[in-house]
């Protein structure tokens, strides 16, 4: 199965009305042309795999390796430097680009980002446990309870307190809304993984069968 794929840039969120008057949440996602860095093949790598850059970086926070990476497509030295496999890889060489008219609307794609991260952090918080009484004599408030049969070790599985976020999340079968080619942005509905500014990955749906 052949793949589409873009990096871009989460902008935030907002709603758009479709064309028979429904109102739809969508986040907006920033693809800036994404350049192509490397074009991998099945005969040369073993499998076939295009490598994009996106987000200029100044010259002056790259090493001398990324330079020379970027000076093969001709480019500013990227930010965000991501590969994509089984791409249909057609006329693409290194140096060309690619937009936002990647995609169409109606097309349905996985969208792969950074959750924020919330550092260290109790069980209720992090795994939603329930507390325990808070009158008086209770002397169990917010502890993670039980640890269970403790022979030397604590089971594996076991919620205990540690930090909460700054995972890698894919979301599937998300909708494009709407390719806007003029500002090169998506629209994708519902939310996707991260906060503001972070970096995404848009591919096709591994999943859906339409």
């Amino acid at each position: 199965m052949t793949t589409k794929g873009i990096l871009g840039k989460k902008v935030g969120m907002t709603q758009v009305f479709t064309d028979n008057g429904e109102l739809v949440p969508v986040t907006v996602v920033d693809t800036t042309p994404n350049v192509v860095l490397q074009v991998k093949t099945v005969e040369n790598d073993g499998y076939s795999s295009i490598q994009l850059g996106f987000d200029d970086k100044r010259e002056v926070l790259s090493n001398k390796p990324e330079q020379g990476h970027v000076a093969k497509a001709n480019t500013n030295p990227k930010r965000f430097i991501h590969e994509i496999k089984d791409v249909e890889l057609g006329d693409l060489k290194v140096g060309d680009t690619l937009a936002a008219d990647v995609f169409e609307a109606g097309n349905v794609v996985d969208v792969t980002g950074t959750t924020k991260g919330h550092g260290f952090q109790g069980v209720i918080k992090k795994d939603g446990q329930s507390r325990g009484p808070m009158a008086h004599g209770s002397r169990y408030h917010r502890r993670p309870g039980s640890l269970g049969a403790i022979i030397n070790r604590v089971f594996p599985g076991k919620k205990l307190p540690g930090r909460m976020g700054n995972n890698t999340v894919t979301i599937q079968n998300l909708e494009i809304i709407k390719a806007d080619t003029e500002n090169n942005v998506l629209l994708i509905k519902g939310n996707v993984p991260g906060a503001k500014k972070s970096y995404l990955v848009v591919k096709s749906s591994v999943k859906n069968t339409k």
